[in-house]
């Protein structure tokens, strides 16, 4: 019977996992499928505290997993596919090897961001495409850039990248925005953004190099085909939080993301967390995520305390 098993090794998990270990709880670490979470997939993050150079995602996430080994967490490399509750408050986890029993869960399992489903697109995340303009924005000053989008993430993407990009395209499959009123008045109100209306992106175009230098578009009401000159493509058409398995033990919201309770990382289920993107729809930054990490962690210690 483990104290507690972190499902995740994105920012949120790893840093429970520090914390639980440093609180001596022996915490296991069950990977998932993507080993390091999202920024796996980021090449250089810039606004991580403590790295005023910066630092390679893959490199941070590596640091981390080496400080929660550190501190005596066990990391194993195994999916959950269902968690359930025993008869005496504890839980199982069941894998494709074994069922893990464990006292206290935290999930930290993130989400996935849609992408457009293009050939070669996850290829070229990283190298001009991505899903996260506070992230990769400044990566792109004074070149022409586009996002695929129409609601309020999309809207919210297109105004920020007017600080850095010279020129922002809003590609939206329909002929007006989905977002709210405000933030759709304030993009379209903003000189930098150029609408393209009724379009959607059929091909990456790269150059030597292998970074995006273009886009192919086609006008979903003429069929008109043209050429973009971009230098990233930001996608926002939201993200999947990863929460199918944990099945009625938490509330979802209607997007899939797990609700907490008040001022809590704790769900519906005494001694069950959520940490990170699985919770968190507005945020969405490694920061935030390492942040209810920590919460997780330390709240799990107190409901371990006060049970024993």
């Amino acid at each position: 019977m483990e104290n507690v098993v972190i499902i995740g090794t994105g920012c949120a998990g790893w840093t429970a996992a520090i914390y639980t270990g440093r609180a001596n709880l022996e915490p296991l670490v069950l990977s998932g499928t993507q080993v390091g979470g999202q920024l796996t997939t980021t090449t250089e993050v810039e606004n991580f505290p403590g790295f005023p150079d910066g630092v390679m995602g893959p490199e941070l996430m590596s640091r981390m997993q080496q400080q929660a080994e550190k501190f005596g967490a066990k990391v194993e490399y195994k999916k959950v596919n269902e968690i359930t509750r025993n008869e005496d408050g504890t839980f199982g986890l069941e894998t494709d090897q074994e069922t893990v029993q464990s006292k206290t869960v935290i999930i930290a399992t993130g989400a996935a961001p849609r992408y457009l489903g293009l050939e070669n697109e996850m290829n070229l995340v990283g190298h001009g495409v991505t899903s996260c303009a506070t992230c990769d924005g400044a990566f792109y000053r004074d070149v022409p850039v586009a996002v695929v989008g129409g609601g309020d993430s999309a809207c919210e993407e297109a105004n920020f990248l007017t600080r850095f990009a010279s020129k922002v395209y809003l590609i939206h499959r329909r002929d007006e925005l989905r977002a709210s009123k405000i933030m759709a008045d304030r993009v379209l109100a903003n000189e930098k953004v150029e609408p393209v209306w009724d379009s959607g992106i059929t091909e990456y175009l790269t150059d030597e190099e292998g970074e995006v230098r273009a886009v192919n578009l086609e006008n979903l009401k003429t069929g008109e085909k043209s050429e973009l000159e971009v230098k990233c493509v930001f996608v926002a058409i939201g993200h999947v939080p990863n929460s199918q398995f944990v099945g009625g033990l938490v509330d979802l919201d209607e997007n899939g993301y797990v609700l907490q309770n008040p001022h809590s990382t704790g769900t519906k289920t005494p001694g069950l967390y959520a940490a990170g993107d699985v919770a968190d729809h507005i945020y969405r930054q490694a920061i935030t995520a390492s942040g209810q990490g920590c919460a997780a962690a330390i709240e799990a210690e107190r409901y371990l305390s006060d049970g024993d």
